[in-house]
């Protein structure tokens, strides 16, 4: 049932008049009902909790809690007002989903791999950093956000950072304290390893004004990509995999909120996105998922789950109102009307006044931060409908994803 219901939600029902009305009020219903059903799955599974030690986390700003920061300029306020009261290098105004992620576990926050002062990497590792891709581009961060630290990349850090901590931790002259704030070498394989990427290679193609069936073409070797990182990770020791697929990039709220009075009949779906958007996300996602099942073949002591985020973020902007958030379109930080864009924190002359993109005064009560990252509540909410497994992959907690090949 679970599966034809998100299927349902995430498709689109092309009717019009009340009955889209009454059928998504049906279909959110059945959704909310399912996922409700399989709380406490640890309970019905019978299984006792992973206890991972760590967390190694690859992704792009979905996911980034320092790294871009550290290796180029910090954010601005107010970004991080909301839980840290200072910028924290995470693209939102509080924590992401890594986060809730982190602290479902009973783990402290990821510090990023980039960011070398003070930090303790007992407990794991966050190679993601914001704009990056699993493809290389033939672009950059100054000219369009696009992060250095591709995939590869991100998976090469992690090699070092393994070989080189393992080393430092063996050393006999290394006293308990500078022990105790790297990892333990026997805790790789034990460890949790996250993945959060993908739409910037979609974005990437839109960027180049790549046609629908053109950036259709590339997705293959996108996904191909992320299969032999994850082939690459297990070669170093890593055992269990959290696969988020991609979130609806025709949902993005800076995207809704350019969208004319008057769009062209079926460019949008039925709770506004951009359909064809969406549809290519579904798309990377079909691929995605069949990639982990072939994986499962190649790695059968390994455990990959694969998480519906794209269900979790559309059925959230499909009953924003039903969930207590503002119009999904509402951008809490930024500035974005008749084609002038002045991102969170930034100032900008609009027609000779000066104008700062600060921040809503409730950002609990919108989806979108900056237009395209999420608010804290919004991940909130949205960690709250993965980890416990209703919308994975095999449908296990986020507690036992060890054990996804039982």
């Amino acid at each position: 049932m679970y599966r034809t219901i998100v299927e349902l939600a995430k498709e689109g029902l092309a009717h019009t008049g009340d009955m889209v009305f009454v059928r998504g009020i049906i279909v959110w219903i059945l959704f909310s009902w399912v996922m409700m059903s399989v709380r406490g799955q640890e309970g019905l599974y019978g299984l006792s909790p992973c206890n991972f030690p760590a967390i190694y986390n690859f992704g792009d700003s979905n996911s980034d809690t320092g790294g871009m920061a550290a290796a180029f300029y910090p954010m601005a306020s107010p970004s991080g007002n909301t839980f840290f009261h200072k910028p924290s290098g995470r693209g939102s105004d509080g924590r992401l989903i890594i986060d809730f992620i982190a602290k479902h576990l009973g783990l402290p926050y990821l510090s990023g791999y980039l960011d070398s002062v003070g930090t303790n990497f007992r407990h794991g590792a966050n190679f993601a950093t914001g704009g990056a891709t699993i493809r290389h581009q033939n672009e950059s961060w100054f000219l369009n956000g696009v992060s250095p630290f591709p995939l590869d990349i991100q998976t090469e850090h992690f090699n070092q950072f393994k070989s080189r901590t393992t080393d430092l931790y063996n050393q006999a002259d290394v006293n308990e304290c500078e022990k105790s704030r790297l990892p333990r070498p026997d805790e790789f394989s034990k460890a949790l390893y996250t993945f959060d990427i993908g739409m910037n290679d979609i974005a990437a193609g839109y960027r180049a004004q790549m046609s629908y069936e053109e950036i259709r073409t590339t997705i293959p070797d996108i996904v191909s990509q992320l299969g032999s990182a994850i082939q690459y990770l297990h070669g170093l020791g890593a055992r269990t995999f959290w696969i988020h697929n991609t979130a609806p990039y025709g949902c993005l709220a800076v995207t809704m909120h350019r969208v004319s009075t008057n769009p062209q009949p079926g460019y949008l779906d039925q709770i506004g996105c951009v359909k064809e958007q969406n549809e290519i996300s579904m798309e990377f996602n079909r691929q995605l998922k069949e990639k982990v099942v072939e994986l499962r073949g190649k790695l059968p002591n390994a455990s990959l789950a694969y998480v519906d985020v794209y269900a979790a973020k559309y059925g959230l902007i499909g009953n924003a109102k039903q969930e207590g958030f503002a119009d999904p379109k509402t951008i809490c930080c930024g500035y974005h009307e008749n084609g002038i864009d002045i991102w969170c924190g930034n100032k900008a002359n609009v027609n000779g006044s000066e104008i700062y993109a600060g921040s809503c005064k409730d950002p609990s009560s919108v989806i979108s931060w900056d237009g395209v990252h999420y608010s804290e509540a919004a991940n909130h909410w949205i960690a709250n409908h993965i980890i416990n497994g209703s919308l994975s992959d095999p449908p296990i907690p986020l507690t036992n994803a060890c054990q996804c090949h039982i």
